[in-house]
């Protein structure tokens, strides 16, 4: 009886197994060209800004504190340091405020001016060696374009 009843469970699983099992259909992806690029849009005028900050130690005693702000292309930019000294007597310093340096442009170039004839000049020297006998000496002149020697 149990052999019946697998060879049906067989026979069962063959006649369920005989059909191919169903696949999706293959689409091909599609693409699409892409946005043109878009130059990003800087702003013209010079930013604006604040910035602060400040430290203060109760055990050292030592106060600092900066500030800088800008308002188009001028920054202004100032310090304030307090500095307890050994005696508890706190030093205050503040340098003055300075705005930041502005660009020049840089004068144009011109070429300089050079003589058209070249210099005059005399060259003479002379040796006496009493000892030897020798006695050696030259000269040279020059006058524009016309150099002479002796």
């Amino acid at each position: 009886m149990s052999l019946k009843v697998i060879l049906v469970a067989c026979v069962a699983a063959v006649a369920l197994a005989d059909k191919a099992p169903a696949y999706p259909q293959y689409v091909a992806p599609t693409y699409h060209a892409p946005a043109p690029y878009k130059q990003p849009e800087y702003p013209t005028a010079p930013p604006k800004y604040n910035y602060n900050y400040g430290v203060a130690d109760s055990y050292s005693g030592a106060n600092f504190a900066a500030s800088e702000s800008r308002d188009g292309k001028v920054i202004l930019v100032a310090c304030v340091a307090a500095v307890a000294l050994a005696d508890k007597a706190p030093v205050h310093h503040q340098p003055p405020v300075y705005a930041a340096p502005t660009y020049h442009a840089p004068a144009p170039y011109k070429q300089p001016e050079y003589p058209t004839a070249p210099p005059k000049y005399n060259y003479n020297y002379g040796v006496a060696d009493g000892y030897s006998g020798v006695n050696i000496g030259h000269s040279e002149a020059r006058d524009g374009y016309k150099t002479e020697a002796s």
